[in-house]
């Protein structure tokens, strides 16, 4: 399976070694990291080159649509965000989409244009009937991004600490194709 995706103005690709400051500039940003899950959040310095070379490794044997992606515009080399699909928790044959910009990349139209490219892929390649987004209410950006793509509010997951997680989803069906 192609795991290249390209729109009118970028290309999602797999993540390479050689894209750590790239990376650097989106998951170590505090702007970013208020939002990431745990598991993502890396410091300045530390665990950020762990971090992408498993992804790398994982992608390389990664079956089905599966993965993470690195994007930039097609203008430029420069890495100006990241997306991935998983599996979705607690939802069996369905996958949940993240991404995240870096911050001199926000307010382009960037996170909707490659999220939507990439629930579309995941469909049309990968056979996947829905997707789900897992967003921090408070997450303005990411709320919008998902209303953007089609995605709508199914359910608030309640967390230990703080506000619920909210829960989006879009469906194979709620696509207009025609795009």
């Amino acid at each position: 399976m192609n795991r290249t995706i390209e729109t009118p103005r970028l290309e999602l690709r797999p993540w390479t070694t050689e894209d750590l400051e790239g990376a650097r500039s989106i998951y170590a940003a505090p702007a970013v990291t208020r939002w990431l899950p745990p598991v993502t959040v890396v410091g300045p310095s530390d665990g950020l080159e762990t971090l992408l070379a498993t992804w790398v490794a994982a992608d390389s044997t990664s079956a089905g649509c599966l993965g993470h992606w690195a994007v930039h515009l097609r203008s430029s080399p420069e890495v100006v965000g990241g997306l991935s699909l998983q599996p979705a928790p607690h939802a069996s044959g369905s996958v949940a989409i993240a991404w995240a910009l870096a911050p001199s990349a926000w307010g382009n139209g960037y996170a909707t244009e490659a999220a939507d490219a990439l629930v579309r892929w995941a469909m049309h390649e990968g056979g996947v009937q829905e997707v789900f987004a897992i967003v921090q209410p408070g997450n303005a950006r990411a709320l919008g991004t998902a209303a953007r793509i089609g995605m709508e509010w199914v359910i608030d997951l309640d967390q230990p600490t703080g506000e619920p997680y909210r829960v989006y989803r879009i469906r194979h069906g709620d696509l207009d194709w025609e795009d």
